[in-house]
């Protein structure tokens, strides 16, 4: 993984092996960003794809590998009470089967390089956006100071 800073985006270059979600969270911490939103696209071996369930409060999850084009990647960080660090994102990944394309989306656990991802991450300006716990649905939600 390799990153450079132009003003106050960061563009991340993700490499062979490297799994995105944690990396986008090592940089917040190493640049101190408490809040940000990104976007990106990429070649993946492997993605774990949650479907939040309402009627238990839990995630679902599948892992789809292969040759995987992330067509798109966008989501956020923000920072929950003690300061840590959180994120939120959704995918979308073409893939390949036999004679057929397919496409599979959702909520994003993590996600496994293969040959590079390019990652848009552009941090919260003049505020930070918190995470507030929501003891309806058991999930997290954008609070804004």
């Amino acid at each position: 993984m390799d990153y450079r800073r132009y003003g106050v985006t960061v563009y991340v270059r993700m490499d062979k092996g490297d799994e995105i979600i944690s990396g986008i969270l090592e940089i917040c911490r190493k640049e101190n960003i408490s809040s940000a939103i990104y976007s990106g696209i990429g070649g993946c071996s492997e993605a774990q794809i949650q479907t939040f369930i309402p009627e238990n409060g839990t995630f679902e999850t599948q892992t789809v590998s292969g040759m995987l084009e992330m067509v798109s990647l966008t989501g956020n960080v923000f920072s929950g009470e003690q300061d840590e660090l959180f994120h939120h994102t959704h995918g979308v990944f073409s893939y390949k089967n036999g004679e057929e394309h397919g496409i599979v989306a959702g909520h994003i656990k993590s996600i496994t390089v293969l040959y590079t991802a390019e990652i848009e991450l552009r941090p919260v300006t003049g505020g930070t956006i918190r995470r507030q716990f929501d003891p309806e649905t058991g999930t997290g939600f954008w609070s804004f100071d």
